[in-house]
């Protein structure tokens, strides 16, 4: 999918701003070649017949190279009573420094991901078509990473350009050399794999399906996976002419292909999975015993995949576990997972057994760490980071620093475990405010996607409490990076209803997806029911009045939802469809007209959804 019309005319501006700077090509030089591969230094590995090789691991950075800001940018911390504590966490630099450091004294060590690298990006990596977030990796020495379902976002052509480099076809290059030359994007230093991701007329993988790290004769193979239902997570665009398959299928498929190479240790990076029981990145989902505190379908995956496989290292639903989970043998194996956004690494321990070539399983150790916000730690391993930051905030300043509306205190969206969540019913208010009028599309109700909501809006910046209250266009990009087109449909009542229950049913039976919706309508959530009666039909109301079946409504969504997107096929029957703005410009109008220094908008009340546990 190319860059929006909207996209593209930012960053033609942006660069016209830009071009008369002359710092950048010196920011460029500048940056030192700080923390560049350690693994090699430090003790030497024992020449007995094992040696443990250490995986760092991560997932779903979703290009947040900046310390995520409210609450969204915390992770949960288990403590010794019970209670669970918030802990700041996140930041490239950060997650570098952390990692360099981990790495010390390590001879054997590799850095793996398990995709969403890049997509529903902030507005600092986003902007630039997640160019940084590729240079940032590249930095941090990262491996291998499987696709996730975010590297489609902007399509296959796009996702290919992520890995082999050059410049965007419609907004060219963004930097230049010493020389004042244009200076190519030279792609991922790292291979992206997409083992179940076909091209439809050739039946051939997209990228490569998997990939062999051999250090002085240690050998592990790494088999890459995004879930099999991506196209119902991404826009039917960025997934034209693809096919994506069985997740165990192709990793049994490529476990024999590796082991007729002689590579009998295999890890799989698999962007799909699971929901521990506690939200507490050091909770043990271990007991009572392997496995029982996770659920999702992770753990499927995890039961079927043949036991040639020694590990998993996952994603996709931004819970952090290090778990073990029965292979088809009844064997435990690691399944890991880090939260999101750079907020945690996992450091695995795989005992290599240099006779057999194959991983000690029963020696397999799994924990999860928080990427603390730690300046001297960053100044001391990773001082190139600020920089490559600093160079491309340079960049992006024209567009990102320009207020939008003003804030009274925290909104929280992403960062928010309610299921109505603030800044999820003021960007349905947004949708339906700008697409109410007659001329507009005259909608009556606005639903929006949680997923699509990305972040929180926070009313003190990190490090910066002199900044309140201000919502700049970069937050509120972070907020809604997708830039998608709003659409504004007939729907008859019966599928209004229809939609509402496919929030607990169908494809979100297993993990309920509750959609954010406008002023004015309401209904009950029972939870202490099962499957589609959890949404209780008689509570379905606009203005007070029940949703009638047979009448028709006006409904406003962006494109994605009106697609069937995220498991809403009653959306995607839309009819009469209206195209309006995007959700970006819908939402910046809105904080706009609500809001100013002297009259900031305060959170929206609750009491759309009335939730019975």
């Amino acid at each position: 999918m190319s860059a929006t019309p909207q996209r593209s005319r930012a960053i033609r501006r942006l660069l016209a701003a830009a071009a008369g700077l002359t710092t950048v090509g010196a920011l460029v030089a500048a940056i030192p070649n700080a923390g560049a591969d350690d693994r090699g230094r430090g003790q030497q590995a024992s020449k007995g017949r094992t040696v443990d090789v250490q995986l760092l691991s991560f997932n779903d950075l979703h290009g947040t190279l900046e310390e995520p800001q409210g609450s969204s940018g915390n992770v949960q911390e288990r403590q010794p009573d019970g209670t669970v504590k918030p802990v700041p966490a996140g930041g490239i630099a950060n997650l570098a420094a952390h990692l360099r450091e981990a790495r010390q004294g390590n001879e054997y060590s590799i850095t793996a991901a398990a995709g969403d690298m890049i997509g529903g990006s902030p507005l600092l990596s986003g902007l630039f078509h997640d160019e940084p977030s590729i240079e940032a990796m590249n930095k941090l020495k990262l491996d291998v990473t499987s696709v996730g379902n975010h590297e489609f976002d902007e399509g296959r052509a796009e996702l290919q350009r992520m890995q082999y480099g050059g410049c965007h076809p419609k907004d060219g290059c963004y930097e230049k050399d010493e020389n004042g030359e244009e200076k190519i994007f030279s792609g991922a230093a790292f291979p992206y794999l997409a083992a179940n991701v076909t091209v439809e007329k050739t039946g051939r993988p997209l990228l490569r399906p998997y990939w062999v790290w051999n250090h002085k004769g240690v050998k592990i193979g790494f088999i890459g996976v995004t879930l099999e239902g991506t196209p119902d997570v991404v826009t039917a665009e960025g997934v034209k002419g693809l096919k994506f398959g069985d997740e165990v299928k192709t990793i049994n498929k490529y476990a024999k292909v590796l082991e007729k190479q002689g590579v009998k240790s295999i890890v799989a990076l698999v962007h799909e999975g699971g929901a521990p029981a506690s939200p507490a990145y050091n909770y043990d989902c271990d007991s009572p015993g392997p496995g029982d505190g996770i659920s999702g379908p992770i753990v499927d995956i995890a039961k079927k995949v043949t036991p040639q496989v020694d590990a998993f290292v996952t994603g996709h639903t931004h819970q952090a576990y290090a778990c073990s989970i029965p292979d088809p043998s009844g064997k435990p194996r690691t399944v890991t997972s880090a939260a999101s956004i750079g907020r945690l690494y996992t450091d695995t321990t795989l005992t290599y057994d240099r006779k057999t070539k194959d991983i000690v399983r029963t020696s397999v150790r799994s924990m999860n760490h928080v990427v603390t916000r730690d300046p001297a730690k960053v100044e001391k391993f990773a001082p190139d980071m600020p920089l490559l930051i600093d160079k491309w905030k340079t960049l992006a300043a024209p567009i990102a620093n320009q207020p939008q509306g003003y804030i009274s205190a925290n909104i929280d969206g992403r960062g928010s475990t309610a299921y109505e969540k603030p800044l999820g019913s003021l960007i349905a208010d947004a949708q339906l405010e700008a697409l109410a009028p007659a001329d507009k599309g005259g909608a009556q109700i606005a639903f929006m996607n949680p997923g699509g909501i990305r972040s929180d809006l926070a009313y003190l910046k990190s490090g910066d409490e002199a900044v309140d209250g201000i919502v700049t266009y970069g937050e509120a990009f972070t907020v809604q990076p997708f830039t998608n087109m709003m659409n504004i449909v007939d729907l008859p009542g019966s599928q209004v209803i229809a939609a509402l229950k496919q929030q607990v049913s169908g494809a979100n039976e297993a993990s309920i997806r509750i959609l954010q919706v406008s002023k004015g309508l309401t209904y009950t959530l029972d939870l202490t029911k099962t499957g589609a009666d959890r949404v209780v039909t008689d509570s379905i109301k606009l203005n007070g009045v029940a949703i009638d079946p047979s009448k028709t409504y006006r409904v406003a969504m962006n494109e994605f939802l009106a697609g069937g997107g995220d498991g809403f096929p009653a959306l995607g029957t839309g009819t009469n469809k209206l195209v309006g703005a995007s959700d970006l410009d819908v939402f910046n109008a809105y904080l706009a007209a609500h809001s100013t220094p002297s009259a900031p908008l305060a959170p929206p009340a609750s009491g759309r959804i009335t939730v019975v546990k």
